[in-house]
């Protein structure tokens, strides 16, 4: 506890000065008249006490300054990891501390986030580059030929390059807030339909490009009643479904089966989807940081997920970059619902659940 530490306010504390000196002087005074002592001794032995009690408060209200000075330059310095001790004040240089620190640790975010953001785009585009430059070192040095097989193999490191700048370009996008929504009304059965569909297609055409083929993997969909519509950005749900279902069929065992579901909200037009695989599943304590960027759901280097090794073609790496997720949740929260891993009792359902439009206000409402 410091001396004035029970003010809650600046005000207050100078006032108390004032009172104080003021008291002293006075009493001075008094002691001088019944007394033989000389007035300018006294007015000495005053203006003394006055500037002792001043020097006391002001080291008192300005250490908070002085803190912050001395944080400010370890931030200036790249450390932001110092906190000002004066949050424990009552009054107005209490709250500033509050809010300096508050600042900080935000910066110490930031800054942490951007180091593990560098971190891992240049792990991620590491692997891709290094094998693309090691088939064009071996066509080049006459090692290999450049048949299709050899230009297949370069042709699917490209891709992984281009889906990763792809999605990095949509995260910064809704970082920035410069992603607007379109939305429309539209009926869920056919346009889940046309995004299965698609999911199909590109499994396939995987599988001639020399990446691993799950066209074992049967998709399944389940709209009820089949006549539901809903209120979104098509385009962005739209990443939102491809994401979730590339990731659940990337993950399911061999001759597995994805369904896709779709339900009513408790909301007019609000939309409730599931995607589930039958896979592992994802473990109770990783499920909050599926969503984070650059995470693969706790997969250890030898294909497990926190000891379980994944059955079938869903084994070790497929080669992701570890965003859909991340793109998905963000597109989630820009139509303001809710993304999150549900209980299953096999494999992983992840459920989708869109508010439906905003209500009109009523006329005369303001």
């Amino acid at each position: 506890m410091r001396p004035f530490d029970p003010y809650r306010s600046v005000k207050a504390a100078l006032g108390a000065l004032v009172v104080g000196s003021v008291i002293i002087t006075t009493l001075l005074v008094f002691a001088a008249m019944h007394s033989n002592t000389e007035l300018r001794v006294i007015t000495i032995f005053s203006i003394i006490a006055s500037l002792l009690i001043t020097q006391f408060v002001a080291n008192g209200l300005t250490a908070p300054l002085d803190e912050m000075t001395e944080v400010t330059r370890a931030m200036a310095n790249g450390d932001y990891t110092r906190r000002v001790r004066a949050a424990q004040r009552r009054d107005e240089f209490g709250d500033l501390a509050s809010a300096f620190n508050r600042m900080a640790a935000d910066l110490e975010a930031v800054d942490t986030h951007r180091k593990e953001l560098v971190a891992n785009v240049s792990h991620e585009l590491r692997t891709p580059i290094a094998a693309l430059r090691a088939v064009l070192e071996n066509v080049v040095d006459g090692v290999s030929d450049a048949d299709p097989e050899t230009m297949r193999v370069a042709l699917k490191q490209t891709q992984r390059l281009g889906r990763l700048v792809d999605q990095l370009l949509d995260l910064s996008r809704l970082d920035n807030g410069v992603v607007p929504l379109y939305t429309r009304r539209f009926e869920v059965w056919p346009y889940l339909a046309g995004i299965i569909k698609e999911a199909s297609m590109a499994n396939g055409a995987e599988s001639h490009s020399g990446a691993h083929t799950r066209k074992d993997v049967h998709l399944n969909l389940d709209v009820s009643p089949p006549e539901l519509t809903a209120h979104a950005d098509a385009e962005r749900l739209h990443q939102v479904m491809a994401n979730l279902i590339d990731n659940a069929v990337k993950h399911s065992p061999a001759h597995g089966r994805v369904t896709v579901r779709a339900r009513r909200g408790d909301g007019p037009e609000s939309l409730e989807l599931e995607v589930q695989d039958e896979g592992p599943g994802i473990p109770e304590a990783e499920r909050h940081r599926v969503f984070e960027r650059f995470n693969r759901g706790g997969l250890s280097p030898d294909g497990s997920v926190d000891g379980r090794r994944r059955p079938g073609p869903g084994t070790g790496s497929d080669g992701g970059t570890g965003l859909g997720l991340a793109i998905a949740r963000w597109a989630v929260d820009l139509h303001g619902g809710r993304i999150g891993v549900a209980e299953s009792p096999r494999g992983c359902r992840i459920k989708v659940s869109l508010p439906g439009p905003a209500p009109e206000p009523k006329p005369g409402t303001p």
